[in-house]
């Protein structure tokens, strides 16, 4: 059995093996592979292994041996699921992987935020500290307290529940949305609409999935009905964000701050204006990627495929 790994780097840059993965057939493992390069690579393979190359339609027509496809992540547009259901080719994904790496992730820049600790790292080993006429100095104007802020949670699955119950146990307010309504969590949180939430919320944490309805969630409106002081953090999808509209807001200091890991078109281009706009933590799409979370990834995706070689098909998107 022919199993196929278009662009495995990401995931195994070298310290994550793939030999749970070898054990389950023959495996060729391409670091990253082209658009033009997939149907070369891909046409003897059974089983096809894809995080971010796309699988359209007019690519998987030129694939006949393919039988399962396994998303090395949550997120599976990359793969046309209409072709796949209509020629019954099953596709499966890693639904839980990176909820703690992804959770911690945000509050890691929430606290670089508001406490800036490496800026002031960096000052101290420049000379400020040695030239203070004081015992301590601070530069930072948003030098504040988590305790008793508001955080609202846009998307309250299981990385949105949680960040929220990483931002209760910092004694945050918690203003949870979702389209169900239906989480339930051991702590304290309200539910509210996504108005309630740009109108309240001194921290705001995307964590919806990209759809028709939430493309362009942040725009310049709706950053128009938040606070002055709010932090905007989006670890989900770029284009939940209106790019062009944060980064205005930002260099005019119609909000305070934000960090975004995740942009439209990734790699970054050089003309996202997100690169020109301050009070801004950018980041390369690193909020999944802690080691744990790599390899548990790896370990569910052999799932998968031990799954599919059963006939007891597991993860299906």
């Amino acid at each position: 059995m022919k199993i196929t790994v278009l662009d495995g780097h990401t995931l195994n840059p070298g310290d994550n093996p793939w030999t749970e993965i070898e054990s389950l057939g023959n495996l060729t493992v391409y670091p990253r592979t082209a658009i033009d390069q997939i149907v070369e690579r891909a046409k003897d393979a059974e089983i096809i292994l894809t995080n971010k190359c796309p699988l359209g339609a007019e690519t998987l027509a030129q694939l006949p041996k393919l039988k399962f496809i396994s998303v090395l992540a949550t997120g599976y547009n990359i793969v046309d699921t209409t072709y796949t259901a209509r020629h019954n080719i099953p596709v499966s994904n890693v639904p839980v992987y990176g909820t703690d790496a992804v959770a911690e992730f945000v509050f890691s820049v929430i606290l670089d935020f508001f406490k800036k600790p490496a800026l002031h790292s960096q000052w101290s080993h420049h000379g400020a500290w040695q030239n203070s006429q004081d015992f301590c100095f601070w530069k930072n104007p948003n030098f504040s307290e988590l305790a008793g802020k508001t955080m609202g949670i846009i998307g309250f699955g299981r990385i949105g529940q949680r960040t929220a119950e990483l931002g209760a146990a910092f004694k945050m307010k918690i203003l949870a949305n979702s389209r169900s309504r239906s989480a339930s969590a051991s702590f304290p949180f309200q539910w509210a609409s996504i108005d309630e939430i740009l109108e309240q919320a001194d921290v705001i944490s995307l964590h919806c999935p990209l759809t028709p309805e939430t493309q362009g969630l942040i725009s310049k409106e709706s950053i128009g009905k938040m606070k002055s002081s709010a932090f905007l953090v989006n670890t989900a999808r770029g284009p939940l964000v209106d790019e062009a509209a944060l980064a205005e807001a930002l260099n005019a200091d119609r909000i305070a701050g934000a960090a975004c890991d995740v942009v439209t078109s990734e790699p970054i281009l050089s003309t996202n204006p997100l690169l020109e706009a301050k009070n801004l933590t950018l980041t390369p799409h690193i909020a999944w990627a802690a080691t744990e979370a790599r390899q548990r990834l790896m370990a569910i995706t052999a799932q998968n495929i031990q799954a599919y070689q059963s006939g007891n098909l597991i993860h299906l998107v």
